[in-house]
């Protein structure tokens, strides 16, 4: 990425030092680091945010009009390759190994050692149309927890790493999903910010083996590690089975949607991405240059 910026600005003078002129070009790779709870620092390569021909700062605003910053990469150029996360994970008693495609097509390979969690990630990838890979061994003879919570935390993790810059994408999604007589409805927002809303009425504490309070427990953790704004609504249903799958079909697709990209906006980094960027290029020119 290359800025332009006064060399006044900086308090170099131009006759003091071998610089274009009448302007100090400054070569930069800002990165955008995250650190989630899983202690993994993920860089972004952050994306040009100043007007090269006007020198003025891309102000961020609180409205979501201008949505977003000049591009310099295709999208059909990263979905010839795919968009994809790949997370280890390993503690005392988990061992979870995650791939995940956003650009895939549906297929499903999951072995948890929990028989209905890989039922549910069967229908994220199939109804997601995302390619799933997860492998983990943990501590199930004790109780399913460590492991549910572990593969969350790591699809988490993946998604943040698939979605890099995030340029161009959708960022809202929004689904319900029927399943005979019960209706999940999910919207979600990509936005850097973890929050879940959750109002499940599953009303056994067991399907087969699977303690239904981890389908919360759940998406909790994928959305602390994702860093997405995630709200669960059932609006019918009584059947545990169905409610809870329903819950999963109505994610993925809401997932779909909002990882897709928007051919109206191609380019463009949305806005919460926009003024970190800014607001750390802005220091590193007046303060480190």
């Amino acid at each position: 990425m290359e800025l332009s910026v006064p060399s006044r600005s900086v308090g170099i003078s131009p006759a003091s030092a071998k610089l274009p002129k009448p302007n100090l070009r400054v070569s930069l790779r800002t990165f955008l680091p995250q650190i989630n709870p899983l202690g993994i620092s993920i860089y972004r390569l952050s994306s040009q945010i100043m007007d090269s021909h006007s020198q003025k700062p891309v102000l961020c605003s609180s409205s979501d009009q201008n949505n977003g910053s000049p591009a310099t990469a295709s999208p059909s150029s990263v979905i010839s390759v795919g968009r994809i996360g790949e997370v280890k994970r390993v503690t005392k008693e988990t061992d979870v190994a995650v791939r995940i495609n956003l650009d895939g097509t549906g297929v499903a390979d999951s072995s948890t050692g929990i028989p209905f969690l890989d039922h549910m990630l069967d229908q994220l990838a199939s109804h997601g149309l995302l390619d799933v890979h997860v492998k983990a061994t943990g501590d199930i003879h004790i109780d399913d927890h460590h492991t549910n919570e572990d593969v969350a935390l790591a699809i988490g993790t993946a998604l943040l790493q698939a979605l890099g810059d995030r340029k161009g994408i959708n960022r809202f999604g929004d689904f319900s999903a029927p399943l005979d007589e019960a209706l999940v409805h999910v919207a979600l927002d990509l936005s850097g910010r973890p929050h879940l809303s959750f109002d499940l009425q599953i009303p056994t504490q067991r399907v087969g083996t699977y303690d239904t309070q981890l389908v919360e427990h759940f998406f909790q953790s994928l959305v602390n590690t994702s860093g997405m704004t995630l709200h669960v609504r059932q609006l019918a249903g009584k059947n545990s089975h169905h409610i809870i799958e329903a819950t999963f079909k109505a994610f993925a697709r809401a997932l779909r949607q909002a990882t897709e990209y928007d051919p109206r906006r191609l380019g463009t980094v949305p806005r919460f991405v926009t003024c970190l960027l800014h607001q750390m290029i802005l220091t590193h020119i007046f303060y480190h240059v």
